[in-house]
């Protein structure tokens, strides 16, 4: 094979760009034990303060917090004040590393990323055979870490901006409805709408028995009592007349999306309606071809493809499925009148499905 030359200047700019991906992914796993340590909270608490102070304040080895406080004023995630030798963290560094469950904080996508990295050996194995990797199979960091994740973006836009979009939900909702919230995870989402629809009677379904076990004990310890959680394949939810059903960016990780959007359909009343949440993607690779996408493609590999590949069919949609694809699942399931939702909204696309 002939000798390629390489262009200087495009092999700079991508070793300056790696360089940085290498040097961020070792400062998200020291975040992750920083956050796990209580020390972005402390310092948010306690702040400006040495690493003296702070270590009496987390009772941590101050050798190791000193060491700490270093990497992160390195980069960016805290702020060194030179003239005291003393560290803070600025609002903007509170709002993404210690404010926990606000729609800045980004820990939970740090979490999600290290627990990929925990079970790396696992997920070589999965990419080398080809098969698939049932969600169980994962380290308990990527379930509280999805569900970190995710718990603010629902926050943020379930209540304000996804149900007051659908035509009459909101006010179904009010007057008291019968909600199946399907793949409901940790129960975050399924929590958010019964606390604000007292009236309403919410099911969360998820196939992980852990994860519905915690949601059971969080919504004990809320005192929410319009709420059922229970174990449940996707396809085979109790059919229970529901005026509303909901999957929040978990269609894709499921092996048959198809035959659970017909399930969902013939276990809907006759008005009722299917709101489907999925990351954004557009349609087409070309124009995904950006951080964000990056990200999702990347945690698809990992986690969403072989999870759908180790069910039923494995359709594998991905989680860059892009709304032409979605329709299209919908429409062979049964849904004939599809309105896409919620336009001015980057993060997901949001489809309001009826028969």
């Amino acid at each position: 094979m002939s000798k390629v030359e390489l262009n200087e200047e495009k092999l700079m700019e991508l070793t300056g760009k790696v360089f940085e991906n290498v040097s961020a992914a070792g400062s998200l796993l020291v975040a992750y034990i920083g956050d796990q340590a209580g020390v972005y909270s402390s310092l948010d608490e306690h702040g400006p303060c040495s690493a003296e102070v702070l270590a009496k304040k987390t009772n941590l080895d101050e050798r190791y917090l000193l060491e700490w406080l270093s990497a992160n004023a390195a980069m960016g995630y805290i702020t060194y004040h030179e003239d005291s030798d003393q560290f803070s963290l600025t609002p903007e560094q509170a709002a993404i590393f210690a404010h926990e469950g606000e729609p800045t904080c980004m820990q939970g996508l740090f979490q999600g990323i290290v627990a990929q990295y925990a079970t790396h050996d696992v997920a070589l194995d999965v990419f080398k055979t080809g098969r698939g990797r049932p969600w169980e199979e994962h380290h308990e960091c990527c379930f509280c870490g999805t569900d970190r994740f995710f718990r603010p973006i629902y926050v943020t836009n379930l209540l304000e901006n996804w149900i007051p979009s659908l035509d009459g939900v909101k006010e179904k909702l009010e007057a008291g409805a019968t909600v199946a919230d399907i793949g409901c995870g940790l129960g975050s989402s399924s929590l958010l709408m019964a606390k604000t629809f007292p009236k309403s009677k919410i099911y969360g379904y998820d196939f992980h028995e852990p994860s519905i076990i915690k949601a059971r004990e969080k919504a004990k310890i809320e005192g929410v009592d319009n709420i059922e959680f229970a174990v449940s394949d996707a396809k085979n939810i109790p059919e229970k007349g529901y005026d509303f059903a909901c999957i929040f960016d978990a269609l894709h990780d499921m092996g048959d999306p198809v035959g659970v959007s017909k399930a969902i359909l013939n276990t809907l009343n006759d008005d009722g309606t299917f709101m489907l949440v999925e990351p954004f993607a557009n349609d087409e690779l070309k124009d995904n071809l950006n951080s964000q996408s990056g990200l999702y493609y990347s945690f698809s590999t990992l986690i969403c493809v072989p999870t759908s590949r180790a069910q039923e069919v494995g359709l594998q949609l991905g989680a860059q499925a892009g709304e032409k694809r979605l329709r299209s699942v919908l429409n062979e399931a049964g849904f004939e009148n599809i309105e896409r939702r919620c336009l001015d909204i980057e993060s997901n696309i949001v489809l309001e499905a009826k028969a």
